[in-house]
């Protein structure tokens, strides 16, 4: 895959990066975006890092996360909708080429209600050749 960086475990990958936009010393996707943590990458550019879910809830899903920090939507501003906008963009193409032929899920958990467990922005994908559950349950 052209754009995606090898994996941890890859020969020839870095063990660390340096990536000042992953600036929360705490935040477990900064530390992935960091390479600090290993993952199983789909796709990075310079401010976009995809990987794969550690607890997949189909047989497609990954997350696509802005290297900047941004712990919620709520504190998006309007700066950031150019990366938003691309992890949008993003997410057809690596879904269909993850596997998620006809059709996918976006999900962006946000805040205590939406229960957001990583206070870093991403976007879920999930997908796969079956369809997909009810999104809430009633």
């Amino acid at each position: 895959m052209p754009n995606a960086r090898p994996g941890p475990e890859s020969p020839g990958s870095a063990s660390k990066r340096t990536i000042p936009m992953a600036n929360d010393s705490n935040c477990i996707f900064c530390k992935i975006v960091r390479g600090e943590l290993p993952s199983r990458n789909v796709y990075e550019d310079d401010e976009i890092l995809a990987f794969h879910d550690i607890q997949p809830l189909a047989p497609v899903h990954f997350m696509l996360v802005p290297k900047k920090h941004i712990a919620t939507l709520y504190d998006a501003t309007a700066g950031d909708a150019p990366v938003l906008g691309r992890i949008l963009e993003l997410a057809g193409r690596l879904a269909r080429e993850q596997g998620a032929a006809d059709g996918f899920r976006t999900i962006i958990n946000t805040g205590r209600v939406g229960r957001q467990d990583v206070k870093h922005v991403h976007v879920h994908v999930i997908g796969g050749p079956d369809p997909l559950g009810p999104m809430i349950a009633r």
